[in-house]
């Protein structure tokens, strides 16, 4: 199966980045344009949207095709795309991917059903749904348990990947580490993985991952993707002394719930210009700042 583009070059530091809001809660285009151009001048190798880190559930549909649109306007092939078009809904799942597909996303992130707690059956049953209506696009799964209070066996990923050509990856944001590796001996080494785990993205690559969809790449874009790139370029010193100087940042971005840390930060570097967050989740706190100013302080080899 041919694909517009190949998915297996779609490699390294892949940005989930935030989704700007004015301080009365709309829409800021104009940053989310800025933030983009920022990843690509400071080497992120790819940019997503509609992750955890972009509050997907505090957007609606229209939202978020017109966050999709603004980042496919400025990324125009210079890097990869890649949006994220799952909801709780199956229909609404299909109209987003659709329209990912439209504006010309390299590959659609399809999160697992959220609240619903579906069966096995019912995660194949959805993404069998979701691959057979745009078998032309490469669709990646994006399982996060810790959020969708669900978790994609690997036997289920490799039952699917088997079926359909268009399934090429997964996501994966759990801490169980051995998860990664059952996905890869049930799908083949060719499979396409990537970590939503900070601290698990340069563990994955000595297993056959090829690279991280990291919300540290937030705020260091440029220490994330050098990080893949020495790796890679077998330079696994400065790969590692790039992981621990992440620490503080990863510690940073959960001091309170993601995004709001980094959210602030970026406004306090004038990246965007504010750190709204929708409702339910809230802005720092003084202890919270207090905390995110302390870890700061210890980042410079990162941030």
């Amino acid at each position: 199966m041919k694909f517009r583009s190949d998915p297996a070059a779609v490699r390294g530091s892949i940005a989930p980045l935030v989704t700007p809001f004015t301080d009365s809660g709309e829409l800021d285009l104009a940053s989310l344009r800025s933030l983009v151009r920022w990843q690509m001048e400071q080497g992120s190798h790819g940019i997503s949207t509609g992750g955890s880190t972009g509050e997907p559930g505090a957007l609606d549909a229209r939202e978020r095709v017109a966050v999709m649109a603004a980042v496919a306007e400025e990324t125009a092939g210079r890097v990869p795309f890649l949006p994220g078009t799952g909801s709780a809904k199956l229909e609404e799942t299909l109209w987003l991917t659709g329209e990912a597909q439209r504006l010309g996303a390299d590959i659609a992130l399809v999160i697992t059903p959220y609240y619903a707690r579906p069966t096995q059956e019912g995660l194949y049953r959805w993404y069998a749904t979701v691959a057979s209506e745009f078998p032309d696009l490469p669709i990646v799964i994006y399982n996060v348990p810790s959020r969708t209070a669900v978790d994609i066996a690997p036997q289920t990923v490799g039952r699917l990947r088997r079926d359909h050509d268009n399934i090429v990856g997964i996501k994966e944001t759990t801490k169980d580490f051995e998860h990664f590796s059952h996905v890869l001996h049930h799908c083949g080494r060719d499979f396409l993985m990537w970590s939503g785990i900070e601290l698990l993205c340069l563990p994955l690559l000595a297993i056959g991952g090829v690279g991280f969809v990291s919300a540290a790449a937030n705020l260091a874009p440029a220490a994330v993707a050098r990080m893949y790139t020495a790796y890679v370029e077998g330079d696994h010193r400065t790969a590692l002394d790039l992981h621990y100087a992440l620490h503080p940042l990863v510690e940073l971005l959960f001091v309170e719930t993601n995004p709001a840390p980094a959210k602030w930060v970026l406004q306090q570097r004038g990246l965007i210009t504010s750190g709204h967050v929708r409702p339910p989740l809230a802005p720092p706190t003084e202890a919270g700042i207090a905390r995110i100013n302390e870890l700061l302080a210890h980042s410079e080899g990162a941030a």
